[in-house]
């Protein structure tokens, strides 16, 4: 496998030229000390831990994977140390509270990090990632004592965090979950159940690991609304901070995976183990979702990552790979044959990722600025519009980027030839640890729901609109050289909001539609989104290219994308117009 490059410049323009993030932090009391010279130190930073330290250990972990003995996880050979090396650097606090040790960092550069750290090592970017999201809901949701306990200690890395939502009958239908709160005397709960996949349940990293437990209240109202959140701690902590006695929750056993070997997947089991509730009775879920929206950006920054080293692996592999002759104009008659790279196929798969790449990666920090703005901007006509666009997109994040993520990981492997099918090279690896991405944290079918009927139909049709309004906003300021392309996206555009109004029409007489074509939906407003990004990329290189020639690839890869990829949106067009007729010719004991 090829040597991890973190690829600062693309960052740093993404961030700067771009979508200028800078402005919106002069224009927050809590953002206003950041500027953009300490954002790209700290990039910087980040880059040399994830190519000298996390990158290089990827494979050996991979293999030796995680082990299992009588409740006791033990990572890989290296990864404890590592870990501990990550959190003495401040970085598992990078967006925490600046009041508890974070260093309180905006989203939109928090997301070059996680992309960084996935690309270098997916298995081990989610020991942190899962701590940063408990961080989070603890400092949105728990009380003073809580935060006081628990926070600065995450923070730091000297404890970690884990989701505990899923159990064996109930996956994405919470509302059925079994697990119980019984209240104690002294004000704490009594958690019983079992809980699975849960992701750094169990390990050896670090003394302490923070469990958040989605469980019901004796009283609680039937359904997801019967849901509250507690926080159940591996060790008791004493009155004055240290550990405690082992509080009754044990690992039963880990899972035995096709990917991301090195993170420990556990089912997790509460026999009474003390609780305490975080935020209000019944109010778990809304609690939760603080952290999964963020933890839905992170799991499609995974995907990204992925596609990110798959892409850097197989440009270098089919620059160097010997094969065949290309056409005339490309010969180098002084060798046996010609770089791979040379023929249009390997040429289409490699540009298709770099689109997806660099296009995923204009995404994700767009995303991420309007998490920040919902969270930091002083105006709240913003803030509101903010969060609207953080409503409508996180869905997208998550599986967009995974789908499009695997795609890329598969071209990668596609380009090694029989080279990518075998652990020399470490392609496989990638295409097994991306996997994961497009099911967990809700599968990619479940954010296609999301976005259709809870968003798009359930705001009939509002929420999408500050998206298009801010396509429309970069149509109106006209590209040279790009009057095709933007008409291009302008007939997009046009298409997601015919397709948006006609199923929003058919929803009475159909009643299976939005179940229906809500993948297809998802994929449409993605590709359009991703076109959005690539004009947006290509309008703020062109007056950059004189000084940065590297610039001028932005120009030659949008043209790519609304030539060869953009049109996939006629054939989703056409999907969704069929509505749920085909699906729903067989009867059930048809199949």
């Amino acid at each position: 496998m090829a040597e991890y490059r973190v690829p600062r410049e693309d960052m740093q323009f993404v961030l700067q030229d771009v979508f200028q993030v800078d402005k919106d932090w002069a224009e927050s009391d809590m953002l206003a000390e950041l500027d953009m010279e300490t954002a790209f130190a700290i990039i910087d930073e980040g880059a040399k831990l994830a190519e000298s330290l996390i990158a290089p250990l990827a494979r050996a972990a991979d293999e030796e994977g995680v082990s299992f003995d009588n409740g006791t996880v033990t990572t890989p050979t290296g990864y404890k140390e590592n870990f501990q090396q990550l959190a003495a650097g401040g970085w598992v606090g990078v967006t925490a509270n600046p009041e508890f040790g974070g260093m309180g960092l905006p989203k939109s550069v928090s997301a070059q990090y996680e992309e960084m750290l996935c690309a270098a090592d997916i298995s081990f970017s989610l020991y942190p990632g899962l701590t940063a999201g408990a961080i989070m809901t603890i400092d949105q949701h728990a009380d003073s004592t809580l935060k006081a306990t628990y926070l600065e200690k995450l923070v730091a890395g000297q404890w970690t965090g884990s989701m505990c939502l899923t159990e064996p009958h109930a996956g994405t239908d919470l509302g059925i979950i079994r697990t119980k709160a019984t209240p104690n005397a002294d004000g704490s709960y009594a958690i019983t159940g079992t809980k699975i996949f849960i992701t750094g349940g169990e390990h050896d990293l670090a003394e302490n690991i923070i469990h958040l437990v989605l469980a019901k209240l004796p009283d609680a109202p039937a359904g997801s609304k019967g849901i509250s959140l507690f926080l159940v701690p591996k060790f008791l902590v004493n009155d004055d901070g240290s550990i405690g006695e082992r509080n009754g929750v044990v690992c039963g056993s880990i899972e035995h995976k096709m990917g991301i070997h090195a993170s420990a997947t556990c089912v997790m089991n509460f026999d009474g183990a003390k609780g305490w509730l975080v935020g209000e009775p019944h109010q778990g879920l809304p609690a939760m979702f603080t952290m999964m929206n963020y933890e839905r950006l992170g799991v499609g920054i995974q995907g990204l990552g992925a596609a990110a080293r798959s892409y850097q692996n197989a440009l270098e592999y089919a620059q160097e790979r010997i094969q065949g002759r290309g056409a005339k104009a490309t010969r180098d008659m002084s060798k046996a044959a010609d770089p791979i790279i040379v023929h249009g196929d390997v040429r289409r798969m490699l540009l298709t990722m770099k689109a997806f790449v660099e296009g995923g990666r204009a995404f994700s920090t767009y995303v991420g600025q309007q998490l920040d703005r919902s969270k930091y901007a002083q105006d709240p006509a913003v803030r509101e519009r903010g969060e609207a666009l953080v409503q409508l997109l996180t869905p997208v994040a998550k599986a967009f980027l995974t789908d499009t993520g695997f795609e890329a990981v598969v071209l990668g492997q596609q380009v090694f030839g029989g080279h990518g099918f075998i652990r020399e090279w470490g392609q496989e690896q990638l295409v097994r640890d991306a996997r994961i991405a497009q099911i967990y944290e809700g599968t990619n079918g479940i954010q296609a729901l999301d976005l259709l009927g809870r968003k798009v139909a359930g705001s009939r049709g509002d929420l999408l609109k500050p998206l298009l309004e801010d396509i429309h906003a970069l149509l109106a300021t006209p590209l040279e050289g790009f009057e095709k392309e933007y008409q291009q996206l302008a007939d997009a555009t046009q298409l997601v909001a015919e397709v948006t109004k006609a199923i929003l029409e058919r929803v009475a007489d159909d009643e299976n539609i939005i179940n229906s074509v809500a993948v297809e939906y998802l994929h449409l407003v993605g590709y359009v989104a991703f076109a959005y990004m690539w004009l947006r990329m290509a309008k703020a290189a062109a007056p950059l290219v004189d000084e940065r020639p590297y610039l001028a690839s932005k120009a030659k890869t949008a043209k790519f994308y609304m030539a060869r990829i953009l049109p996939r949106i006629h054939g989703l067009a056409a999907v969704i117009k069929d509505g749920s007729s085909s699906l729903y010719l067989h009867e059930v004991g048809e199949f």
